[in-house]
């Protein structure tokens, strides 16, 4: 479990972006927007609250772990 955790600087990072999103939702209007934009920030959110980030799991299944 602890190879899907990323770390609380990511954390942090997609909680800001998920964020900016939202506001960008609220600005635009929330009946306005595609539900599709809804998607990002919840998986966003989700992996700053969890530290379990489904994307960074699959890339690293793509890609391989990084060279030390």
């Amino acid at each position: 479990m602890d190879k899907l955790k990323i770390g609380m600087p990511m954390r942090f990072f997609l909680l800001v972006v998920a964020s900016i999103m939202v506001v960008g939702i609220w600005l635009t209007g929330f009946k306005t927007v595609h539900w599709l934009l809804y998607l990002p920030p919840a998986f966003f959110i989700f992996a700053a609250v969890t530290g379990i980030c489904p994307g960074m799991f699959f890339s690293r299944q793509l890609f391989g772990k990084k060279a030390e």
